[in-house]
């Protein structure tokens, strides 16, 4: 059974940076493409950035370009997005998500596993 358990969030001033954790389980994922994405409030889920974790392509949205990396370690089963010069409209709620189809990185009715999500809160 896959299991993804995100890590990570908190609140952070303006300009300020977060890594978040995806803890991976119950698959063994080098075939799978690794997603986050987040949802505010009132608003639907949207895209932030994947990665195959086998490796070859990293894709983000174009609102966090040039200050989100996405990344993974092999040995922890793990998936990381390190997020830098935060905004207030990052605020989010930030999932972890997993699929074998790669058509799409940037659909999340494509992808088949969720984390619960963890809370990321930028301040002004």
């Amino acid at each position: 059974q896959v299991q993804l358990v995100e890590s990570g969030g908190g609140l952070v001033q303006a300009g300020g940076s977060l890594r978040l954790s995806c803890a991976a389980s119950g698959r063994t994922f080098s075939s799978y493409r690794m997603g986050w994405f987040r949802q505010a409030p009132g608003k639907e889920r949207e895209f932030v950035a994947a990665m195959r974790w086998g490796g070859g392509s990293t894709y983000y949205a174009d609102s966090v370009k040039g200050r989100f990396t996405i990344s993974r370690d092999n040995a922890k089963n793990t998936v990381f997005l390190q997020m830098n010069s935060l905004k207030p409209e990052d605020t989010a709620v930030y999932y972890c998500a997993a699929t074998t189809d790669y058509s799409n990185a940037y659909d999340p009715s494509g992808y088949d596993y969720w984390g619960q999500g963890t809370q990321v809160t930028v301040s002004s």
